[in-house]
């Protein structure tokens, strides 16, 4: 039904109306008791066997919306409603900005794929704070708060602009996220390098510490795809020494390989998401945790269709996994149908627990 629709009406609009045609029936319907109550039934039942503990939290199941779709906290409740298990809100900038101009969002449906040059468009980090200050939840969920770097702040001062972002959010988010990822900033990627990045993970995590007294928020760096295998091994190590509570496999891609859609949307620039992300994120995902192990948690992220992708980023090392491109594919029952086939396939495995069988098949090539 809802294919049959996409290619009917949202296959004909701009991408970006359809997103925010799209987002706000969903906040509509969180808002209608009796209709919320109708539509979490129906597509976001709980199972037990995959009820999940990472990051000191405990969730629903393992699977959860990766950043980008909710950039300021407004449908929190909406998703939730859906069935993800856990919301990454934002990327949040230090100040508010519109983005890079428009249009800046592409879909590739032969490649079930999308190309963003969004740009960080957001309120700013004191709205954001604002809101999530004033949220009266109604389903009980786990916010996580990606960060990024403020477009018109100069390179050496990326650092300051964080920790202002951190002090604002900190004490609303139940996890942190450092993006240093998106190739849609100037100079963001930059601070991957780990000569960059020691000092900004210092100051964000000591920024959240003094911030927030009475708990440890978790913190967590995303990273590209596009990193070679040694500055990925260099990621990784630099978040054990630091204490990091985890990294996020992967953001979007800049590479354009093997796509089938139309040269002119190929050429067009930003970040690639979807399903040909498919095969790096999960490489980069088993590198990690060949490297890193159980010391901090991993997330998948990065072209994860159906529920055979998230079991198989589950099997090479991530705890928690998310989506974001396929649910503009797949629709209402995306969070749904991944809940379902994950419950089967731990059914059939040989493992009793979820726990049990992450990192279970990069564990099993490292033995060989």
């Amino acid at each position: 039904m809802y294919k049959f629709f996409f290619r009917l009406v949202f296959k004909r609009m701009d991408p970006e109306q359809a997103h925010y045609t799209a987002f706000r029936w969903i906040r509509l319907a969180a808002r209608i008791p009796v209709l919320r109550t109708f539509v979490a039934a129906a597509l976001a039942p709980r199972y037990k066997e995959l009820r999940t503990e990472a990051l000191g939290l405990r969730m629903h199941g393992p699977f959860g919306l990766a950043a980008g779709f909710d950039k300021n906290a407004v449908a929190i409740d909406g998703m939730a409603m859906l069935g993800f298990d856990h919301i990454e809100i934002g990327t949040v900038t230090g100040e508010p900005q519109p983005g890079n101009p428009k249009q800046r969002l592409f879909r590739l449906v032969a490649d079930r794929a999308l190309i963003n040059r969004m740009g960080f468009n957001n309120e700013g980090s004191a709205a954001v704070a604002a809101r999530l200050a004033s949220r009266n939840p109604v389903f009980r969920t786990t916010v996580g708060v990606n960060i990024g770097k403020t477009k018109v702040v100069p390179e050496a001062e990326a650092a300051a602009d964080y920790v202002k972002s951190t002090e604002r959010l900190a004490a609303h988010a139940d996890y942190l996220v450092v993006n240093v990822s998106s190739p849609n900033t100037p100079g963001l990627r930059n601070l991957q390098a780990t000569e960059s990045l020691r000092p900004l993970l210092t100051a964000v995590r000591e920024a959240a510490d003094r911030t927030v007294t009475d708990r440890r928020v978790p913190l967590l760096v995303k990273i590209a795809p596009d990193l070679a295998d040694e500055d990925v091994d260099a990621v990784a190590d630099l978040a054990v020494e630091l204490g990091l509570d985890g990294i996020i496999a992967t953001n979007t891609t800049i590479t354009r390989e093997g796509l089938r859609s139309a040269p002119e949307l190929v050429a067009e620039t930003g970040g690639l998401s979807g399903a040909p992300l498919k095969e790096r994120s999960l490489a980069v995902l088993s590198r990690l945790y060949a490297r890193v192990g159980t010391r901090i948690t991993l997330v998948g992220v990065g072209g994860v269709e159906s529920a055979e992708d998230a079991w198989q980023r589950i099997l090479s090392g991530a705890t928690l996994v998310q989506g974001y491109s396929a649910f503009i594919y797949e629709g209402p029952f995306y969070a749904r149908a991944i809940h379902k086939g994950l419950a089967a396939r731990l059914a059939a495995s040989p493992y009793a627990t979820l726990a049990e069988a992450v990192g279970a098949e990069t564990r099993k090539k490292a033995a060989l």
